[in-house]
């Protein structure tokens, strides 16, 4: 597992924009379910991490599922950055 392994789409600039923006919120989602992923095909029986990995992909859900409802363009936006649909 990878520690430090971050998506390069979103830039520095925008990291340090706003940490509780929806965007920002997505994006540490998206780093760490993409971690728990790799972690799970190495541990296939660690029922603790798929029970995590379940709430953090409802939580992802119900923010894109905001964002699509307050701003359609933001989210395709930032669903084409991060390739999660």
């Amino acid at each position: 597992m990878v520690k430090n392994s971050f998506i390069p789409v979103i830039s520095q600039e925008k990291k340090e924009e706003n940490p509780g923006s929806i965007e920002f919120q997505v994006f540490n989602f998206t780093n760490k379910i993409r971690r728990l992923t790799s972690h799970l095909e190495l541990h296939r029986k660690d029922y603790l991490s798929q029970r995590g990995l379940r709430k953090i992909l409802g939580k992802r859900q119900r923010l894109l599922s905001y964002l699509s409802k307050k701003n359609g363009i933001r989210y395709k936006n930032l669903i084409n950055q991060l390739d999660i649909r």
